[in-house]
């Protein structure tokens, strides 16, 4: 990714230095959207939770990353691609994943504002997991 990494961070008029590098290598190897703790594990052990704050924050607000909030007061960043796709939250465990793309259809009708066209719409499905489901009891795994 460094050589795609440099692009990017050249495009978006920032500096291209080893902790940005770094962040944005952690973004891209992960499956779902990262909190700032879960990122900066992943970096090396010489990394300052500031520095990896200030660049998540830097990233977020060129428009390389998108940062939310799952409703649990915790901002969570992911790379922005190309492609739309939708998110999952467990109401159990707390995880949130990426669905693939094209697991939820969604299509604007004339009923919805013409804003919502123009807009990213986000999507985010809430409920159990699988290993949630299955400690409460509920449907097993695949059925």
């Amino acid at each position: 990714m460094s050589a795609a990494a440099r692009a990017l961070l050249r495009e978006a008029r920032l500096r291209a230095t080893a902790p940005r590098l770094a962040v944005l290598a952690v973004l891209e190897s992960a499956r779902a959207p990262l909190s700032h703790a879960e990122v900066h594990e992943q970096l090396p052990s010489t990394a300052d939770r500031a520095t990896t704050w200030r660049n998540l924050t830097s990233l977020a607000e060129a428009g390389l990353l998108l940062r939310r909030d799952h409703g649990d007061h915790i901002w969570r960043y992911e790379l922005k691609r190309a492609e739309d796709h939708a998110h999952f939250h467990c109401t159990g465990c707390g995880t949130t994943s990426c669905l693939p793309p094209g697991a939820v259809q969604f299509e604007v009708s004339a009923e919805l504002p013409r804003s919502v066209a123009a807009a990213q719409v986000e999507i985010e499905l809430h409920g159990l997991c699988d290993a949630c489901q299955e400690l409460a009891g509920g449907l097993s795994p695949g059925g």
